[in-house]
C-alpha cells in the first residue's frame, strides 16, 4: 500500500466543508480521485482548494476543521491500495 500526503498550497485556516451548512467534501474512509477537493484553505477571505494528487481511500485527516496551517503542511493521507 502506497500512502500519499495531501499538502496545503498556502498558509491559512483549513476548512473541511465548502460552507458551515454543508457536509464535508470527504470523510475519512471515502474514495477520492486525483484532483478531488478535500478541503479549502482561507487567507484574507480568499479560498484555495486543497486537492488530492492521488486516487484511493482517504485514510485520515491530520488537522481538524478550522485549524491554522502553513504552506506545504500535510493535512491528509490517501492510500492508493497499491
Amino acid at each position: 500500500m502506497a500512502k500519499h500526503e495531501v499538502l496545503t498550497p498556502i498558509p491559512g485556516l483549513f476548512y473541511r466543508r465548502p460552507d458551515p451548512d454543508s457536509n464535508p467534501f470527504v470523510a475519512e474512509g471515502d474514495e477520492v480521485k486525483p484532483g478531488d477537493t478535500i478541503g479549502l484553505v482561507e487567507i484574507m477571505k480568499n479560498f484555495q482548494p486543497v486537492e488530492s494528487e492521488a486516487g484511493g481511500r482517504l485514510v485520515e485527516f491530520l488537522v481538524a476543521d478550522e485549524d491554522e496551517v502553513v504552506a506545504g503542511q500535510t493535512v491528509a493521507v490517501v492510500d492508493d491500495g497499491a
